[in-house]
């Protein structure tokens, strides 16, 4: 049995006839009595009966009738709860980032979500590889990934909101010869000490794009995922590296040259199922992450 077949048994009790009920709920007789057959085949003794030409429910039938009010008013208070819920604005939103976007985006969403009244986030950090970002979806309310600007787009199981596309640097000690440059090419960094990321993670093609511009293999000296790591060897001469612009704090060891010559830029994006943004709370974070993004770009095209 269903909410939907109690509900006919109840209103066939109040109305007394298949036709008046199939006008109440404005389907035709016939839906109405399959709707009653289906039921009376889950249930063991009559629930109808004749009385002339009316349908009348019997004793088994008006007591599952009365349980369906209860059934109804259970139903209607778990509706309005739900509703209630998905409209707080100030429910629980749990999200995650990879290391550089939870530096950059947490503290922003932090002030900006602080006081009453407004959604509390659960915060966490997840470096995993490209692939897996959007598997993190089914544990957190939003995620905070990361893609080159040629790679496929996510997957059709997630939403995407995308907050930045932000440009990925040659981050070299102030003192390097290369740093009196403006711009650098691959040929220029090909013969470089390399400080880069692990193997599956996405700046590792921008790097394999560089040498195949440059046409020689680069040498890779230290892998290390954590840009803030990366930028301590970096200023200890252990090597160059590729740098986001934006999400990472300036270092006063360092300076960033951009590329010439290499499609360097990563989106950041937020994902999401879609489900999740039926909440006002969820929705609320989106457009506190978008606002954040503004101002972690500076107003740079």
């Amino acid at each position: 049995m269903d909410e939907r077949q109690l509900r006919i048994l109840r209103e066939l009790g109040e109305l007394g006839s298949v036709t008046a009920v199939a006008e109440a709920l404005l389907v035709t007789p016939s839906a109405i009595s399959q709707q009653l057959r289906l039921l009376q085949r889950a249930i063991p003794v009559p629930l109808t009966e004749r009385q002339g030409r009316r349908l009348v429910l019997t004793d088994a039938g008006q007591a599952l009738a009365g349980a369906a009010v209860e059934v109804e008013s259970a139903l209607a208070r778990a509706r309005h709860t739900v509703e209630e819920f998905v409209g707080r604005p100030d429910g629980e939103v749990s999200v995650a980032a990879f290391h550089s976007a939870g530096a950059a985006f947490f503290p922003p969403l932090l002030r900006a979500l602080a006081g009453p009244g407004k959604p509390v986030p659960r915060l966490a950090d997840e470096d995993v590889p490209q692939e897996d970002f959007p598997r993190l979806t089914r544990e957190y309310d939003v995620v905070l990934a990361h893609r080159l600007d040629h790679a496929p787009p996510w997957p059709d199981t997630v939403a995407t909101t995308t907050l930045l596309r932000e440009p990925l640097d040659v981050a070299m000690p102030a003192g390097h010869p290369l740093a009196a440059k403006r711009r650098v090419t691959p040929r220029d960094v090909a013969d470089e000490p390399w400080i880069t990321v692990h193997e599956g993670f996405p700046v590792l093609a921008t790097i394999e794009a560089i040498a195949a511009a440059a046409g020689r293999g680069l040498h890779l000296a230290h892998r290390i995922n954590e840009f803030s790591v990366v930028a301590e060897a970096v200023a200890a001469g252990g090597g160059i590296a590729l740098m986001p612009r934006w999400t990472m704090r300036p270092h006063p060891a360092l300076v960033l040259r951009p590329l010439s010559g290499v499609r360097a830029r990563r989106h950041i994006d937020a994902l999401y199922r879609p489900e999740r943004t039926a909440r006002t709370a969820v929705r609320t974070v989106l457009t506190e992450l978008r606002r954040a993004a503004r101002s972690i770009q500076g107003g740079e095209p």
